[in-house]
């Protein structure tokens, strides 16, 4: 059988796959996705909704003062200097108007807030499933592109001028294999499914509920690996905090109340963390305390701050669902969720002083979120209390890259012919994580990705 020839071959169809698709519609080439799971969306479809852009008109239009350098700025300080400076230069860089595309191309954006490690509300907000779909009806309504699910590919090969040019990949028990003459591009997310390289690479996540993707085990990695990619920040594996121990893949559970203002406690009743730092750095000091158990205690005059609607900061939704305690009492608040109640009084008084002296004497906290929001005592009943857990929903780890999306060898050399855009590109937010920065990059890169590769840029070695 004659092999498919197409001038671009995209592996995985989430937010990166699908934005490098609708570039590409635009340079009227012949464009396969192939989609391992027999639907599209991948662990786009269970984000927390948001994309982190900088100076838009939602923010103008509430008043919030942003730029590319602030957002530039942010990035860098939550990965600690261990981010790649270009790849986050070449997001601020391609921010504004990758935003303006999105629009244009129909994707809705519905509010703003502040999020994790963002200095200004930036976090705009979206419904993923209605993102998706719209990107995805753009791209196979054009004739150039075909896509093909439940497509499990296997191995990537490179043709006799040493590029990246074969997929092979299999569907319905047979064989296949299409060649890319412009470019193969990973798209394929992250391993947060993948038992094997979470214990080989992150055994301290051991404890951390899996709820990614069905599909992220991992394959783009290993098929980038196989040809040479160099392998970016594994060291900083983390969990995300923040979920119901109930949560699984459909049902997220999940409630960031310590960035309204709750404290987190362990099952001593005690704090053990700045909670205005990453929700991964939490993560991991979460799951170093007694049995893993940890809970959110906020009052009333923080639950008047749920927001209808939103994935992380809808608090009522959560305790319409049962998930969360509440007392008119902190002492039977305690009983409630079983934790000593003379501790709990005292950890709540402390951290009530020290908000009304400006000074957190044992955490340093001093804002809600990064450099944004002032603290808030914790005193006005009832009073609520939400188990919460780690869970492993995307990975951040992964291929190496450099600013235009081409694939790099552990000499930071190209590897010709190949592209990888989205969760399974390492690198890029090196110790700390920005939220809205996952799906921000997927739809940057992957159009770089896109670019890149119809520009045939000599490869040298």
């Amino acid at each position: 059988m004659a092999m498919e020839s197409y001038n671009i071959i995209i592996v995985g169809a989430g937010m990166a796959g699908l934005c490098a698709a609708v570039e590409a519609t635009s340079n009227n080439v012949r464009v396969l996705i192939l989609e391992k799971e027999n639907e599209i969306g991948g662990s786009s479809l269970l984000s927390g909704r948001y994309m982190a852009f900088a100076d838009t008109d939602i923010q103008r239009q509430e008043g919030i003062r942003d730029s590319t350098e602030i957002l530039v700025n942010d990035m860098l300080s939550i990965g600690e200097g261990s981010n790649e400076r270009a790849l986050v230069e070449a997001y601020g860089k391609h921010q504004q108007e990758t935003y303006q595309w999105l629009v244009q191309n129909g994707v809705q954006f519905h509010a703003v807030q502040a999020v994790s490690g963002h200095s200004v509300p930036r976090g705009h907000q979206i419904t993923p499933k209605q993102a998706i779909e719209r990107l995805f009806m753009l791209a196979e309504s054009n004739s150039n592109v075909t896509f093909i699910l439940n497509a499990d590919v296997k191995r990537l090969r490179k043709n006799k001028d040493g590029k990246v040019s074969e997929v092979l990949y299999r569907k319905d028990g047979k064989e296949f294999t299409a060649i890319a003459e412009d470019g193969v591009i990973i798209a394929s997310g992250g391993f947060s499914r993948s038992e094997t390289l979470l214990n080989a690479f992150a055994p301290q996540l051991k404890g951390a509920l899996r709820i990614g993707g069905n599909g992220n085990l991992g394959d783009g990695i290993k098929l980038a690996w196989e040809q040479g990619a160099w392998m970016r920040d594994f060291p900083f594996l983390k969990g995300t905090y923040g979920f119901h121990p109930s949560a699984d893949g459909p049902r997220k559970s999940q409630g960031l109340v310590f960035y309204k203002g709750a404290i987190i406690i362990n099952e001593e009743a005690k704090r053990f963390v700045n909670e205005s730092i990453s929700y991964k750095s939490i993560g991991t000091k979460a799951l170093e305390q007694p049995n893993g158990i940890t809970y959110q205690i906020w009052d009333q005059a923080i639950m008047n701050e749920s927001v209808h609607g939103d994935a992380l900061y809808d608090f009522k939704k959560l305790l319409d669902l049962g998930l969360i305690e509440h007392a008119n009492s902190l002492n039977e608040l305690a009983r409630k969720i079983n934790v000593p109640e003379n501790n709990l009084n005292e950890t709540i008084q402390t951290y009530n002083i020290d908000v009304n002296k400006g000074l957190d004497r044992h955490f340093g906290r001093s804002t809600l979120t990064h450099n944004f929001g002032k603290l808030k005592t914790i005193s006005e009943g009832p009073f609520y209390g939400m188990r919460t857990t780690v869970a492993m929903l995307a990975t951040y780890a992964g291929i190496a890259v450099d600013e235009h999306a081409r694939v790099l060898n552990p000499y930071h050399e190209p590897i010709n012919g190949l592209y990888a855009a989205g969760e399974s590109v390492g690198g890029f937010h090196g110790a700390g994580y920005m939220t809205g920065s996952s799906l921000g990059k997927a739809a940057i890169f992957g159009r770089i990705a896109v670019r890149t590769a119809l520009a045939n840029i000599p490869v040298t070695k």
